[in-house]
């Protein structure tokens, strides 16, 4: 196995992760509340707190957790992309128990990765491209029409100007405005969902971030999408399904050159 094998998405890195009966009860944590520091996910564990780090090695390094920090603390996020794209690109192929397993525990993550008392949501993924393709597929309605944004996006992409996503019919479903821009690392905007009047008055804020990762030459890059719904608790529980599918299509997309099929049964 390569230095970076397990964090390209390796299946058995996914399932190993969640086979330990403590991992998932650290994922049901984050299933109920997002965002938890290492002091919460420790209280009424009967293990130490260096055991509970080991075992969010495991669920990181799988692609299952990410963590950020918040002024001084540390906190994890569920993040259900590895799911999702194990789902997408394997599972919709065959039946069984194992599948129907699979799908259960995708539609569980996806539907609860956000807490009632969570204000942002973080999703991850790591993807053999280069900074300045995937910064195309984030700018570029060429790319934006064949992953599941499956919209235009008009925009100048330099700060202070609007971003629009318009469906083929010239409909504007999601409209911002650029507040930062430095290609190929970072792009920030607000989120207003425009095709329903009930999420009208809910700004909130996309961050994108793309950072590579791996020796010289591997071109791997490990994409980060974070939405910040601190005022939009509407479209906080609107969208979650979405970007795990989003990060999921953009990186079958970049690595096989085909869009993502969504069949019947996702």
């Amino acid at each position: 196995m390569t230095k970076w094998s397990h964090i390209v998405g390796d299946v058995e890195d996914v399932f190993r992760a969640i086979a330990d009966p403590v991992r998932r009860a650290l994922l049901d944590r984050l299933f109920r509340h997002n965002g938890l520091t290492l002091g919460d996910l420790c209280d009424g564990l009967d293990m130490t707190r260096f055991g509970v780090m080991k075992h969010l090695r495991i669920l990181e390094a799988a692609g299952l957790v990410t963590a950020r920090k918040v002024g001084r603390e540390k906190r994890h996020y569920l993040n259900p992309v590895p799911i999702r794209l194990i789902h997408d690109r394997w599972v919709s192929k065959y039946t069984g128990p194992m599948a129907a397993a699979l799908i259960e525990l995708k539609s569980a993550l996806e539907g609860s990765a956000v807490g009632a008392e969570a204000v942002v949501q973080v999703y991850q993924i790591v993807i053999r491209t280069t900074p300045e393709r995937l910064w195309r597929a984030l700018t570029e309605s060429s790319f934006a029409r064949r992953y599941p944004f499956y919209m235009n996006i008009d925009s100048t992409f330099e700060p202070g100007a609007p971003i629009r996503f318009v469906n083929d019919k010239g409909v504007t479903a999601v409209e911002g405005e650029i507040l930062e821009s430095d290609p190929p690392r970072r792009l920030v905007y607000t989120w207003v969902i425009r095709y329903d009047a009930k999420f009208a008055d809910e700004v909130s804020r996309v961050t994108w971030e793309i950072k590579t990762i791996g020796a010289p030459g591997d071109s791997l890059c490990q994409l980060t999408a974070t939405h910040d719904v601190t005022n939009a608790p509407l479209t906080a529980s609107h969208v979650v399904q979405g970007w795990s599918l989003i990060l999921s299509g953009i990186k079958t997309l970049l690595e096989t050159g085909e869009p993502l099929i969504i069949t019947r049964n996702v």
